[in-house]
C-alpha cells in the first residue's frame, strides 16, 4: 500500500518526536497527530517552539522546519483517521489501578477506545501500527475489534515499538540502532519498512511476527532496568566496605562482554517505561503460572525502590534523625536529564517520604513547571493539595531554592548544577551544610574543600 497520509492518535512523549521525525525524512507524506487533549495540541500549535509540551534537545528545531507543511496537530481524530492509510496508535498505557492486575498489569482501555473509534469511522483499508509499550499478544485484541467491525475495510496490524530514551529521543530516531516491525503481512510490513528506510539502512529494520516484537520491548526495559539495580545494589556493598562504585563500573565495564553503559550508580532508575514495563512481564509470568521467572524480574523494581527509601533514609539519619520543620532544597525533579517527563521519578518518592516526616521541601528543575510537581505529589494521595502547597515551594532561581536550606538532595542529573557557584551557595545555607548527592555528579573532594558534609551513592 503507497502511504500518503499517517494519523498518529497520541501527542506524548512517543507520538510527538516519532512523528516529527518521519515527517521530516518523509517530505512528501502528510503527518497529523492527534490527542483529545486541547490543551496539550494548542501547545504543540504555539508559534513559540520553546513552549512546545514535549522538552527534548533538537525536537523544536525539527517542529519549526515541519509544522504547517507536512506535519499537523489536531483534535479533529476522526477526520485523521478516515483520510490516512496509516494509523500510529501510541496512546498511554498506564499500569492497572483497579481491578484484577491491579499494580501489575497494563491498562488497555485507551488503546480498545483507539480500535474501536478506528473501527468506527475507516470507510478504506488501513494499517493500523502499535507504537505504544504493549503487553504480548494486544494485536490479536486490536485485531478481533477492527475485524469484527461488519464492513469490507481490510485492517493490518503491525507492532512497531520504540526504543528511545527520553533526554536523547531525537539522536535515537535519527541514527536508531534498530527498527523493529512485527507483522503478518509482508506488504505492510514493507510499507512501513519504506517509510524508515528513507533515512535508516534495511539492515537495521528488523522484521519478526507480531508477538515477538511486543515482547521484545517489554524485555528491553526489563535489561536495562535490570542493570540500574545491579548496579544499585552493588553500591550498597561498596558504602560497608570502602569500595568505590565508580571504579568498580569502570572496572566491569571495560569488560567486553559486560560494556559500561547503565552502570552509573544513582538514587534509581524513574521515567514511563522501565518499572510499568517489568511490572507487565511480571503479570504476563504469573498469568502462565511462571512463578519463579515473574519473582527474578520483580526483584529489580524491588531493588530500585530501596534503593529510593535508602537515600531518604539516610538523609534523615544524617540530620541527627529528624528532618521536621528543615527546610531540604531538591534539585531536579525530572526523572533523568534533558526531559521534562516527572513519570514515577525518584524526586516524587523521596519528597513524599521527607514530607511524611514534616520537613519543608523547596524544588528547582529547569524545564518542569510548578503546576507538575504539586500534581506529582498530589496524585500519591498522601496528604491534601493545600497541605503539600504549605509544605513544598517551588524556585524559578536555584539559589533562592538553595538559600537557608539545612540541606540539599540532587535528583536529576542536570549538568547546569555542576556549574553553580557552590561557595556562595554554602555561605547562604544553615551549617553544616549537607548535599545528598543522588546522582554522584559533583567532585566530592571540591565539595569537602568548601565545607560542605557530602554524601553521595556508593562511596
Amino acid at each position: 500500500m503507497k502511504i500518503n497520509k499517517i494519523c498518529c492518535i497520541g501527542a506524548g512523549y512517543v507520538g510527538g518526536p516519532t512523528m516529527a521525525v518521519i515527517a521530516k525524512k518523509n517530505p512528501n507524506i502528510q503527518v497529523t497527530i492527534v490527542d483529545i487533549n486541547e490543551e496539550r495540541i494548542a501547545a504543540w500549535n504555539d508559534e513559540d517552539v520553546s513552549k512546545l509540551p514535549i522538552y527534548e534537545p533538537g525536537l523544536a528545531e525539527i517542529v519549526a522546519e515541519t509544522r504547517g507543511k507536512n506535519l499537523f496537530f489536531s483534535t479533529e481524530i476522526d477526520k485523521a483517521i478516515n483520510e490516512s492509510e496509516m494509523i500510529f496508535i501510541s496512546v498511554n498505557t498506564p499500569t492497572k489501578t483497579y481491578g484484577k492486575g491491579k499494580g501489575m498489569a497494563a491498562d488497555l482501555k485507551y488503546v480498545e477506545l483507539c480500535a474501536r473509534n478506528i473501527a468506527e469511522v475507516a470507510t478504506t483499508d488501513k494499517i493500523v501500527v502499535e507504537k505504544s509499550t504493549l503487553p504480548v499478544r494486544t494485536a490479536q485484541a486490536i485485531k478481533s475489534i477492527l475485524h469484527n467491525t461488519g464492513s469490507d475495510v481490510t485492517f493490518e496490524i503491525l507492532s512497531n515499538p520504540e526504543f528511545l530514551a527520553e533526554g536523547t529521543a531525537i539522536q535515537d530516531l535519527l541514527n536508531p540502532d534498530r527498527v523493529l516491525i512485527g507483522g503478518e503481512s509482508e506488504s505492510a510490513i514493507e510499507s512501513l519498512a519504506n517509510i524508515y528506510g528513507s533515512w535508516v539502512s534495511q539492515d537495521k529494520i528488523l522484521r519478526t511476527n507480531v508477538w515477538s516484537s511486543e515482547l521484545s520491548k517489554l524485555t528491553a526495559n526489563a535489561f536495562l532496568a535490570q542493570r540500574i539495580s545491579s548496579i544499585n545494589a552493588i553500591s550498597e556493598l561498596c558504602e560497608h566496605t570502602e569500595a568505590n562504585v565508580n571504579e568498580v563500573a569502570r572496572a566491569i565495564g571495560m569488560d567486553s562482554r559486560i560494556g559500561p553503559k547503565f552502570l552509573n550508580a544513582s538514587i534509581g532508575f524513574g521515567g514511563s517505561c522501565f518499572q510499568k514495563d517489568i511490572l507487565n512481564l511480571v503479570y504476563i509470568a504469573r498469568s502462565y503460572g511462571l512463578n519463579a521467572v515473574a519473582d527474578y524480574w520483580e526483584q529489580v523494581i524491588i531493588l530500585n525502590d530501596h534503593q529510593k527509601r535508602r537515600f531518604s533514609d539516610n538523609l534523615i539519619s544524617t540530620l541527627y534523625n529528624t528532618v521536621s520543620g528543615k527546610k531540604i532544597a531538591m534539585l531536579g525533579w525530572a526523572f533523568k536529564k534533558d526531559t521534562n517527563d516527572t513519570r514515577e521519578s525518584a524526586a516524587i518518592y523521596v519528597a513524599d517520604h521527607l514530607l511524611s516526616e514534616q520537613a519543608n521541601i523547596a524544588v528547582y528543575d529547569p524545564k518542569v513547571p510548578s503546576k507538575k510537581v504539586y500534581a506529582d505529589l498530589n496524585y500519591l494521595q498522601t496528604r491534601t493539595d493545600a497541605e503539600n502547597k504549605e509544605l513544598v515551594t517551588t524556585y524559578s532561581d536555584p539559589y533562592e531554592a538553595l538559600k537557608g536550606a539545612h540541606a540539599i538532595a540532587i535528583m536529576t542529573e542536570w549538568d547546569e548544577f555542576k556549574t553553580y557557584d557552590w561557595e556562595k551557595i554554602y555561605a547562604n545555607m544553615k551549617k553544616p551544610a549537607f548535599i545528598f548527592d543522588g546522582r554522584n555528579i559533583l567532585d566530592k573532594a571540591e565539595m569537602t574543600k568548601i565545607g560542605f558534609e557530602y554524601s553521595s551513592i556508593g562511596q
